[in-house]
């Protein structure tokens, strides 16, 4: 009885450690099966598919401007300035009398001129009787064949006399004619930078003024000489698409971020690269009917070099970027899950970015609700309907600005007070819609 009692003891606490497992076990599996998630509906997220598209290759390049045409005024005689008669600022026509030289000298010049030539005229008649006298002899055989020769060699010497003497006038006509400072070039003036009583010298260093052909204008751009050999390589390989030869593929980006109100063309790019740099200059030109690009200005010129015709794009919120910054893309599979493609990007067009590889058309791209969703995880996916991106920079109206600039002081504009809809109707012709129509 003893030694079964102590069996029995010895055995209780290997069954009572199995039951306090059996316990803790149990209650494991009560705990996993309230922690465990209850099956919902597939999230909803809004998708793009993925189509190829003509896109623009475009290039924002750092560019300063030009003038189409410069000239320096300089006197072309020496003389004292005596007025000024152009307006600082002002345009001017080729031609035009900005400057005035004291003539007093010239026309003096022109007068002794004229004195000589009517000198050497006289001696060139004298000298034409003379040689006609002496062959009336020599026919009849009264003077020597020498005589008749040394008058035929003074007649000639006194035509030439009297050409040399035409010349001298008609240099002391130019030379008074200089002293009046015409504009060489039309365009707009700058300031004046002699005044009157200057004493300026034929042939001197200095300048009067500067005149600038400024409608239309030049921009020049600068751009890396390992881009635009490579520009020219997709182009030759037919990656990208050229641009018709007279298409306006250029806008500048104003200091303020807005665009020019004209588009440029680009007329060449130049054969030299700058050695300290590396850059090549390409030089556009651009309309400035209203004087707003000056000389010397800093701009960025946005410019359109090509077109890839069967490019993959997707909006910039569809990219995701991993710890590494590499890019990727959530994914919506043929079963309705989702998965993270690596995609490899290129540049930005508007507000998508261009897709080197990683994507092909026809696959969905997700865009939206990318915070609910999970690798694996079916999804239930929404066409989002993107209106059709224009990829051509809006320009302001510069002609609109104008008008409402040049309204007179004190007098209210047609469209005061109204709301923008109105006045964008008002603008409108009247023939843009029925009368019943307009609100």
């Amino acid at each position: 009885m003893t030694s079964l009692t102590t069996r029995l003891f010895r055995a209780r606490p290997a069954s009572l450690a199995a039951g306090f497992v059996l316990v803790a076990l149990s209650a494991c599996n009560q705990k996993q099966q309230a922690a465990a998630p209850v099956p919902g509906p597939a999230p909803e997220v809004g998708i793009v598919t993925v189509r190829e598209q003509p896109i623009p290759y475009v290039r924002d390049l750092p560019g300063r401007v030009a003038p189409l045409r410069i000239a320096e005024v300089r006197s072309r005689v020496s003389g004292l300035v005596v007025k000024r008669t152009f307006e600082q600022g002002s345009l001017v026509k080729e031609g035009d009398v900005l400057y005035k030289i004291d003539p007093a000298p010239f026309e003096v010049e022109l007068l002794s001129a004229e004195a000589a030539l009517a000198r050497t005229e006289a001696a060139q008649v004298l000298a034409a009787q003379q040689a006609d006298r002496l062959e009336q002899l020599l026919s009849r055989q009264t003077a020597s064949q020498a005589q008749y020769d040394a008058a035929y060699a003074g007649l000639k010497q006194a035509q030439a006399e009297v050409a040399g003497a035409k010349a001298t006038r008609d240099r002391a006509k130019l030379n008074l004619g200089y002293t009046d400072v015409r504009a060489p070039i039309s365009g707009r003036i700058g300031r004046a930078l002699l005044t009157e009583g200057t004493l300026v010298e034929q042939g001197g260093t200095a300048n009067l003024a500067t005149i600038q052909q400024l409608d239309p204008i030049y921009v020049d751009i600068t751009q890396s000489v390992g881009e635009l050999n490579k520009l020219r390589r997709d182009l030759a390989s037919g990656e990208l698409s050229r641009l018709s030869a007279d298409t306006a593929n250029v806008h500048l980006i104003m200091d303020d971020g807005s665009l020019y109100g004209s588009a440029g063309k680009l007329l060449f790019s130049d054969v030299t690269a700058d050695p300290s740099t590396g850059q090549v200059t390409l030089r556009v030109l651009f309309p400035n009917p209203h004087d707003e690009l000056f000389p010397g200005m800093y701009v960025r010129a946005r410019i359109k070099q090509g077109i890839d015709t069967d490019a993959l794009a997707v909006p910039q919120q569809a990219i995701q970027r991993t710890s590494d910054g590499k890019a990727e893309v959530w994914v919506v599979r043929d079963d309705s899950k989702v998965m993270l493609q690596p995609v490899d990007v290129g540049s930005v067009v508007g507000n998508q970015w261009i897709i080197r590889s990683g994507l092909k058309a026809g696959d969905r791209v997700v865009v939206e609700g990318v915070q609910k969703i999970v690798a694996g995880q079916e999804v239930k996916t929404v066409e989002l309907k993107t209106a059709t991106e224009d990829h051509e920079p809006k320009p302001r109206d510069t002609d609109t600005a104008d008008a409402e600039a040049d309204a007179k002081p004190g007098q209210p504009k047609a469209d005061a007070g109204k709301p923008d809809g109105a006045k964008a109707d008002a603008a409108k012709p009247d023939t843009a819609k029925p009368v019943s129509q307009v609100r």
